[in-house]
Formats: C-alpha cells, structure tokens, sequence
C-alpha cells in the first residue's frame, strides 16, 4: 500500500472508531427519545387532522368515513431514558411498527415534536438524518435482511463498510460481534446455512456492530419458533445487562413484552392507552381494555412484595427470613412455603413490613386493594 493510501485507510480507521466509541463518552442525563402529540396521519390532506379538534376526537372509523384518513400514530407521547428497555406493545394495527419507524424518520411524522438527545429529528437534515440512522440508532427487523451471497462476518461488517471502516478492522469488530451473540466459528457461512434463530442473531449483531446509542427492535422475535424465540428473549436480557444499552422493543407479545420491558407503552388504534412499568400494568389496569389483555397473567411473577407486604408488630419485625420490598410475590410464597413463617421486608436496614401465606395468597387472586380499589375488592370477596 502506497504511503498516501495507507493515510487515507489510517485517518477513514480513525474517524469510523471516532463514531463507534462516541457512546462511552456521552454524558448526557436527559431522555434519549422525547416524543411530544406525535401523530402519523395516512390520506389525502392528512396535515389537517392532527391540528383540527373536531377530527382529532373522532375515532378510526369515523375519521376513515369522513376524511379518508387513517390516524396510525394519535397525539403519543412518552420519554425513552438511558438505559432502559422501553417496550411498546398492541394488537396489529395498534400503530406500534408505525410508530418506532417514526422514531428515525424511516415514516414521516404527520405533527408533533420529536427529539433525540434534546435535537430536533423533525428539522434534521439528509446527512444528519443519515447519521442518526448509521451510527446512532440501529434497526433490527422481523424480516432479518442478510445479504445471501455474503458471509456472516461480511453481513455484521457491512454497517461498518459503509461508515468507511478499513476492512482488516470491520472483519475483526464483527468477529467480536459474532462472539457476543453465540455464533462463534460460524462466522464464514452463508445466512442460508443457519437456522431462523442464527439469522436473526446475525441482525442483531450487525445492529450491535456500529455501537449505536439506542438498538431499535420491531418485533424481531415474532417468526421465530417458541423455544427459539426465548433464546433470543435471553439474549436481549443478556445483552442488556451486560452493557446497559438503551433499546426501544416492538412487540404484540404480553409474555415479551413483560418478561423484556422495564416500562410498557400499551397500545390501541394509534393511542397510548398505559404506559408504566409491568407491575404497575398489571397491578393496575387503566381500563377495560388493559384489563383484558393481562387477565391471564400469572400476577405472583410480574408483582412485588411491596404491594402484598402489611405492617410488622414488634415480634415480627425480629423473626422471619428478610427480603427486600423489589423480590418476586411468587419467590416469597416460595420462602414462606419453605420455612413455614413470615418474611420481613427490609429496604436501607429498616423493616417496612411482613408479608405472609394470607397476604401472598390475596395478591395472587387479584384481591389486592392496588388493582381492585375498596369496591373492587369488596366485591370480589363477596363474590368467592
């Protein structure tokens, strides 16, 4: 290689590491996503919906009979924080995938204001659109995308050949990405040699490959078999907690969207309907509807302790196995069943109270006062 070439190759090195390392100096401690009233209208004049009140307050099929419009994405808003697994969730046609790809722009949002570490996406411009897309929030599809007459390495490169990086450098970046989602000595095969799950671990170590700020998921795990699909789950989680990345999850799944999110957005007919953490959803259901869809929920695995825990007497405050107020209700059932007493509650060296076989039991039966109120909780007694 000339000394010119070997100049360019070394400063094009330099300025694609700039962009893969950029995250582990970003400092910043405000929403990663703001997202305030953003609407997606499809249809003839659609830019007139959002801001009239009257057609703002019609449902989907009124709105589709008056205007000719489909109001996918309805005056949401929501904050996506650092390091967090927010998840949004709904039936199909809800406005979910609508609404992630709204996020970068992949859809134009019809009104609303949209920002990403406190910049405007809305006013972004192509290469600064271009650059949010490449280097700072990666995409990983249901339809997994690979290029079939490339190589699983060359595939999780490719972002990276894009960017400019020298190929001796991307080949090795995306080797440690095979590494780390499990497909290790795997890294020459054809995508057509691997199985759904490998594919998909293939999209997902691309997405990984270029370090973005925030992995965007639109329901990536949805053609993939169950038990398939739970590796993946588990490899989500893994890769969470392993680098606390910040990642938006797609989902129509509730077991999914439990088991991935530490916020839930539910969503119906392009609105947000709940948004909070899977305790709080499933504890308290905004409406009917919400209701419904976690009615069959094991409550003892999503709910903690400190909804079923009472006050402690003095002798119970001495005795009984201690928890914290964030432990699982069933893994308490399963402490109480075992030592055969009381479990005390304690957070910052202080008792906050007991939980036992009575209290654990009213939880799991949905009698707690938290997701029946007085009433509700009075009827369902009555009514067992």
């Amino acid at each position: 290689m000339s000394e010119a070439a070997e100049t360019t190759a070394t400063a094009e090195n330099e300025d694609a590491q700039t962009n893969v390392k950029a995250n582990d100096n970003d400092t910043r401690t405000g929403p990663v996503f703001s997202v305030r009233n953003l609407w997606k209208v499809f249809g003839p004049k659609a830019d007139r919906v959002p801001g009239d009140p009257e057609h703002a307050a019609l449902s989907q099929t009124e709105l589709r009979e008056k205007t000719g419009c489909t109001a996918a994405v309805r005056d949401v808003s929501f904050d996506v924080h650092k390091g967090e697994v927010f998840v949004v969730m709904g039936l199909s046609g809800s406005g979910k995938s609508t609404l992630v790809r709204c996020l970068t722009r992949l859809i134009e949002p019809t009104a609303g204001t949209l920002e990403f570490n406190g910049e405007d996406v809305i006013s972004m411009g192509k290469d600064a659109l271009r650059e949010l897309r490449r280097h700072r929030a990666s995409m990983v599809f249901q339809n997994f995308g690979l290029l079939p007459h490339r190589s699983v390495l060359d595939n999780v490169a490719y972002g990276l050949e894009i960017q400019g990086m020298a190929k001796a450098v991307r080949r090795e970046r995306a080797a440690e990405m095979v590494a780390k989602v499990g497909l290790e000595g795997l890294g020459e095969r054809r995508p057509g040699q691997l199985s759904g799950g490998q594919q998909q671990r293939v999209g997902l170590a691309r997405a990984l490959a270029v370090d973005p700020q925030v992995l965007l998921f639109d329901e990536p795990f949805s053609a993939l078999d169950p038990l398939i699909r739970r590796d993946m789950q588990e490899e989500v989680i893994r890769l969470h907690r392993e680098e606390g990345r910040t990642m938006i999850f797609i989902t129509h799944d509730l077991s999914e969207a439990l088991r991935l999110g530490d916020r839930i957005a539910l969503m119906r007919d392009g609105e947000i309907v709940q948004l909070g953490t899977p305790e709080e959803i499933v504890a308290n259901p905004a409406d009917d509807y919400v209701r419904d869809f976690v009615r069959d929920v094991p409550r003892e695995q999503v709910i903690s302790v400190r909804r079923a825990m009472r006050p402690a007497d003095a002798a119970e405050a001495a005795t009984g196995t201690e928890i914290t107020p964030e432990t699982l209700v069933s893994d308490a059932i399963a402490t109480v069943a075992r030592t055969g007493e009381h479990c005390r509650v304690v957070e910052d060296g202080h008792v906050r109270g007991v939980v036992d076989h009575a209290s654990l039991l009213t939880v799991v039966a949905g009698l707690d006062k938290d997701s029946a109120g007085e009433d509700g909780m009075e009827r369902e007694v009555a009514a067992v």
